[in-house]
């Protein structure tokens, strides 16, 4: 047959009516710029030097947990309450007042005796496994360029995530799904896709982003299945379509970004099976969903855990859309709130990889894009409800916890002054954070990098220290 003789169907019609079930899921995020194909791109690379993380999961508390209120105490606050700071109220993003207690009471845990607050006494069990780093500052009091600077490593230009970085320097360990996973319930934070992103990286790391607000497999993962086509007919729906791709890219000179396309529908007739068990918890016995907690924070939990247990290399949790830890009225009442909708699942998530031998190999973060002040936030007019109850957001100093995968537990790095409003011992920067990250997963961060228009460029940019007390 001649490629005149052809029957002619636009390649639209051949897609919408051949049913490719997870074709419309991954096609998205597997786009590919670089001369090599999809395939290529996600085979399984060996580090600079032996890494003891395998895998990543970042628990993101989007919208700025208080560490004033988490686990960073400040018992001096009370003695000040309502009074002036004394020394003059850094610069944030809204007007501040005097001087805001925590509401929450903090106690010793574990043989460390490291102090977290009533919100997370779940969390607590775990804290001999964990280092609390209370030395964190960004460069921004506001969201976007936070969330950018915290995932990508830029406040402001577009650059590749850390998820995508992580992929492109490991490649992916199951072939049959992405390896890059964002989780975020009812829809995208702020910043939306950018947040994971691949830049100016290959299509083929940014990742996939899951709805986990739903609890159906069909609900969770659009076009999981094809009911209309049997699995032995979408075989040769694939294989006609390879054909047909293969000849229209013998006429393009094999054009890079036609090659991962067919890359793409490949990896998703493999996902329409393992992506069904991976996501689907009811099939973890009960104890282990018990364990975890019902709601949406368990769930999503859980499912990151089989996510790294079937090789996934980085798994991003959201609290859920928009920024929910945005508490600029009644923290008292909303962190209660958030705490008690995920404490369970993370100490269960922690203590279920430990269980398994998970937690040597996978690096856990916990944290937001910033902290809080530990001075009240005044009204302003079309900024908070006026209540003056709240914080307002915090770049000065803040906290982040990290274990397994290499790291030191039941660690404290770093302090604020003694109001917890800036960073006084062992300051950490966001750049410093993700080089540690990349030296727990095998990388040099100087050396990981990617040409691009006409300069090698890395996640930590020119900057960032590795942070070795951390590192067991």
């Amino acid at each position: 047959m001649t490629m005149r003789s052809l029957p002619v169907v636009s390649r639209r019609d051949f897609f919408a009516k051949c049913g490719m079930g997870m074709g419309g899921l991954m096609l998205s995020g597997l786009q590919s710029d670089s001369a090599l194909a999809a395939a290529d791109q996600l085979a399984t690379r060996t580090p600079h030097f032996p890494g003891k993380a395998k895998h990543v999961i970042h628990l993101f508390m989007n919208g700025g947990p208080s560490h004033l209120d988490t686990f960073d105490p400040k018992p001096i606050l009370d003695k000040f309450a309502g009074k002036p700071l004394p020394y003059k109220n850094l610069g944030t993003e809204r007007p501040t007042g005097g001087v805001l207690p925590s509401p929450f009471r903090f106690n010793r845990y574990g043989q460390s005796g490291i102090e977290v607050s009533e919100l997370f006494p779940q969390v607590s069990q775990c804290i001999d496994d964990i280092s609390v780093v209370r030395s964190m500052y960004a460069d921004v009091p506001n969201h976007e360029p936070s969330l950018m600077l915290m995932n990508c490593g830029d406040g402001r230009l577009i650059r590749p995530s850390v998820g995508s970085w992580v992929t492109y320097g490991l490649g992916s360990a199951n072939q049959n799904l992405p390896a890059f996973v964002s989780l975020c319930p009812g829809g995208y934070p702020i910043q939306e896709s950018q947040n994971w992103q691949a830049g100016f990286l290959p299509g083929v790391y940014q990742a996939t982003h899951i709805d986990t607000q739903h609890v159906t497999i069909d609900r969770l993962i659009e076009n999981i299945e094809n009911k209309r086509t049997a699995p032995s007919d979408q075989r040769r729906q694939l294989d006609l379509l390879f054909e047909l791709n293969e000849r229209h890219a013998a006429h393009r000179q094999h054009d890079s970004q036609l090659e991962a396309q067919i890359n793409s529908f490949e990896l998703a007739y493999r996902m329409q099976m393992e992506a069904t068990d991976a996501f689907d918890v009811t099939r973890e016995s009960q104890h282990i969903r018990d364990m975890y907690g019902p709601g949406v924070q368990g769930r999503q939990m859980l499912i990151a855990r089989r996510l790294v247990e079937r090789g996934v290399r980085f798994v991003q949790i959201w609290h859920g859309h928009g920024q929910p830890w945005d508490n600029h009225d009644d923290i008292a009442i909303l962190h209660r709130k958030l705490a008690g909708e995920c404490d369970q699942a993370i100490g269960a998530l922690l203590a279920d990889l430990k269980q398994r031998g998970l937690l040597d190999e996978t690096l856990v973060l916990w944290g937001g894009e910033f902290g809080r002040t530990p001075v009240v936030e005044l009204p302003k007019e079309g900024a908070n409800a006026g209540k003056m109850n709240g914080r307002d957001h915090n770049h000065h100093g803040f906290t982040v916890w990290m274990a397994g995968g290499g790291i030191r537990g039941g660690y404290v790095h770093g302090s604020t002054d003694e109001f917890g409003f800036k960073v006084e011992e062992k300051p950490m920067h966001v750049h410093d954070l993700h080089a540690t990250m990349l030296h727990c997963l095998g990388f040099d961060h100087e050396r990981l990098t990617y040409r691009y228009a006409g300069r090698d460029f890395r996640l930590t940019d020119v900057h960032g220290q590795v942070v070795r007390e951390l590192l067991v």
